[in-house]
């Protein structure tokens, strides 16, 4: 087991980033984002998480690669494996190998999926011992199912129905194993009874803040870093014990993603029981 002494995350600079070409309902060629406030909201993001404690890891930019300052959708981190991504679009196919290297040459073992989509941890997030998994929009349940035979956990396939909130972390944040932050009307009503079951406390977040991606936040123990203007959501998480962080990050909104997009926890997030099982054994 790599030895990771504090929260762990993959970043990459927006050396390259833009809005190129339109693979979901937040892209539009002819709304162009700003080179320097996007570089000025990513170093934002960057320092906050340096300044909670986080080791920040970098992965390096690639031209004609506009998302892959997207780490969130590289793939899923179990221990010392990351089951890398199968993306449904061709855009973004080519990042593939470009993680794979990376996650290679820094101690991990890169596996494929099987057959089917399958955008990483943008759709695969645990609360606990169980897998909550979104499909149809971008990743296929068969894949999730399968990905639970090889990691040996429960998995949740929760349908997502709104195309404006195309991954799952969107729309579904866990805190810890019994909390999470969620925006019910992106899941079917199937997904929104499974989720409440699965999930003892949750926090419902507002349209207007779901739609600045209050979802999309990045935990770090009791601190949450999130976009700005979701003052709602910050109040909430103060009454369960948390610390909300807002840095703004609308340069990326319009590519669809915001903090959590930009990150990918390499040593496990806090809600997923795996990792202190790691933090027991380190």
């Amino acid at each position: 087991m790599r030895s990771l002494t504090s929260p762990t995350i993959l970043m990459c600079p927006p050396d390259h980033y833009g809005i190129e070409y339109e693979i979901n309902p937040w892209m539009s060629r002819s709304h162009k984002s700003d080179a320097e406030f996007a570089r000025q909201q990513w170093q934002g993001l960057k320092s906050l998480l340096e300044s909670l404690g986080a080791d920040i890891k970098l992965l390096e930019p690639v031209p004609g690669l506009p998302d892959l300052v997207f780490t969130a959708n590289a793939g899923l981190v179990f221990r010392d494996t990351v089951y890398l991504s199968r993306f449904r679009y061709p855009e973004r196919q080519r990042e593939t190998p470009i993680d794979a290297a990376w996650f290679q040459a820094n101690g991990f073992s890169a596996k494929e999926v099987t057959p089917g989509d399958f955008e990483g941890a943008g759709d695969a997030l645990f609360v606990g011992e169980t897998l909550v998994a979104g499909y149809l929009v971008r990743s296929d349940a068969t894949v999730h199912q399968w990905l639970g035979g090889q990691l040996g956990c429960a998995v949740l396939p929760v349908q997502l129905v709104n195309t404006r909130y195309y991954h799952l972390d969107t729309c579904f944040c866990p805190l810890n194993a019994s909390t999470a932050i969620w925006y019910p009307p992106a899941f079917d009503e199937y997904g929104q009874k499974a989720i409440t079951a699965c999930v003892p406390k949750l926090i419902e977040v507002t349209d207007n803040e779901a739609a600045r991606f209050a979802c999309n936040a990045v935990v770090v123990g009791q601190h949450v870093a999130l976009n700005s203007g979701c003052p709602d959501l910050e109040t909430k998480l103060k009454g369960v014990g948390y610390t909300a962080h807002a840095t703004p990050l609308d340069e990326f909104i319009k590519a669809g993603g915001s903090a959590k997009c930009l990150t990918l926890r390499l040593d496990g997030e806090d809600a997923a029981a795996w990792r202190s099982v790691v933090e027991r054994r380190a």
